[in-house]
């Protein structure tokens, strides 16, 4: 008996489980990629400047992030948009940082217990340097420039 092909358009078993397998692929590479995390945990994550704050473009230099009173000492705020971390080792002491994983480039979440965290793989940085405390990141966050200027901490 000669073979039979179909030329009726729908899919086939084959290529429907096909799809959804590469559907399912491209979700956990995206999972694994970079994350614009900017939910908010323990108010350390900022989308946007400081209300009260005058802004020029987001990112850009110049752009006020925060008064000096809004990150806490000993610890930090991320800003996701701007893809910055400031955090506060010691008392009056401001020190900035890429807010990308130097892992695989997720935004960093939150800063807590003296670290920098990000929340795809779980590595972790010092505020004071930026460097790893934590894995699987091997390389420490690059520090980003921030000029505190009496109460207003911005973007340099």
């Amino acid at each position: 008996m000669a073979e039979t092909s179909r030329t009726s358009g729908s899919p086939t078993r084959r290529n429907v489980v096909a799809g959804v397998g590469a559907a399912g692929l491209a979700a956990a590479l995206v999972a694994c990629g970079n994350s614009n995390n900017t939910s908010t945990g323990s108010g350390t994550v900022s989308s946007s400047p400081s209300e009260g704050g005058a802004s020029s473009s987001a990112g850009g230099s110049g752009s006020v992030l925060a008064k000096t009173s809004d990150i806490p000492s000993g610890g930090g705020t991320v800003f996701a948009d701007q893809k910055v971390v400031v955090t506060q080792p010691t008392a009056g002491e401001f020190k900035a940082f890429s807010a990308v994983c130097t892992h695989q480039g997720c935004i960093v979440k939150d800063v807590s217990g003296g670290t920098i965290n990000c929340p795809c793989h779980g590595s972790k940085f010092k505020i004071a340097d930026g460097s790893v405390a934590n894995g699987p990141a091997t390389r420490p966050l690059p520090a980003a420039n921030i000029k505190v200027s009496g109460d207003s901490v911005t973007l340099a």
